[in-house]
């Protein structure tokens, strides 16, 4: 707080709003929080998805592995919310989960799901970096 302020003007922000930005205190932070969301989000299904793999291919080995890395991708990407490459990053491990159909079409099927999930949040972003409308 500035000598010459008073308390009620420190702590008065919202008086004045910011006509660049959203209406949220921190837009980049809201889209990064939802973008590392939905990937924790596709962690927790592919991990729960290697169990019923294990039982209904007859080879489970290679649908274990690309499982596996899959959840550890979404992990990575998940904890590096804040780099700016986390979008197109999302998008191809979007397509790596929709590239495993031929393990099962069920991975296939929760690739385009996911993938539909990463464009709205790449859509809020776009919605949020943009101006609120009054």
């Amino acid at each position: 707080m500035a000598e010459h302020e008073t308390p009620e003007e420190a702590e008065a922000p919202w008086e004045e709003p910011d006509e660049s930005r959203s209406g949220l205190r921190d837009p980049a932070r809201a889209a990064r929080s939802l973008a590392a969301m939905a990937l924790a989000f596709e962690a927790l299904a592919l991990l729960l998805a290697i169990v019923p793999m294990r039982m209904i291919l007859d080879d489970p080995a290679p649908a274990t592995i690309a499982i596996g890395v899959l959840v550890l991708a979404s992990i990575v990407l998940a904890g590096m919310a804040k780099r700016p490459w986390i979008w197109p990053a999302g998008a191809v491990l979007q397509a790596a989960v929709i590239a495993c159909w031929p393990i099962h079409w069920s991975l296939g099927v929760a690739g385009i799901v996911f993938a539909l999930v990463w464009l709205y949040c790449w859509y809020v972003k776009h919605q949020l970096s943009r101006p609120p409308r009054r």
